[in-house]
């Protein structure tokens, strides 16, 4: 009861503070005071006559305790318990401290003048990528059309040696027929 009077009177506090700084009157404040008091008042009738509601404060308190960043802090770990924390991490330790230093050592290359400077490379190197980008394009058209000639190529090529076949057995049937002409006169 007494942290809910506590923060009744911090709520108030606030509520004067507010009114100062947006300019009301003090002749005002009492009355919102006065509201905000019967509100809590009500409030607390309502979660006196009924236990869910009494069980629901209780756990909100819980979890509010539960979610302050400083909770694990305030809870008692044994010290033997983080003597077997740090034994157990103690054969990674050392190569962390190096990667640590790694870390340091590097520091001073993050803040050099070539790394300060790569937003403004960033629209070339855009631009770049679009050029790459438009000569792939480019190569794989090429590479289409050259595939297009070079099978044309062995079709005629193809072609031609069957034609120069069919030439030389019609040739040689030619020769053969003019030997035989000779022979038979």
């Amino acid at each position: 009861m007494a942290a809910e009077m506590a923060a009744l009177q911090q709520l108030h506090w606030r509520l004067e503070e507010l009114e100062q700084r947006m300019g009301v009157g003090a002749s005002e404040s009492p009355k919102v005071a006065d509201e905000l008091v019967k509100v809590q008042v009500a409030l607390s009738n309502i979660a006196g006559k009924r236990e869910r509601i009494k069980i629901l404060f209780k756990k909100i308190e819980d979890v509010i305790k539960y979610l302050d960043p400083q909770y694990i802090d305030r809870m008692a770990v044994p010290d033997t318990m983080k003597l077997q924390f740090i034994l157990a991490e103690e054969q990674a330790l050392p190569s962390r401290v190096s990667l640590l230093e790694q870390v340091k050592n590097l520091e001073p290359i993050l803040d050099s003048a070539s790394i300060q400077a790569v937003p403004d490379h960033a629209a070339k190197l855009q631009r770049l990528s679009q050029i790459q980008i438009q000569q792939q394009e480019q190569c794989e058209q090429f590479t289409d059309e050259v595939k297009m000639l070079l099978e044309n190529y062995n079709k005629t090529t193809l072609l031609l040696s069957k034609q120069f076949v069919q030439w030389n057995e019609i040739l040689t049937q030619l020769e053969a027929a003019s030997e035989v002409k000779p022979t038979a006169e």
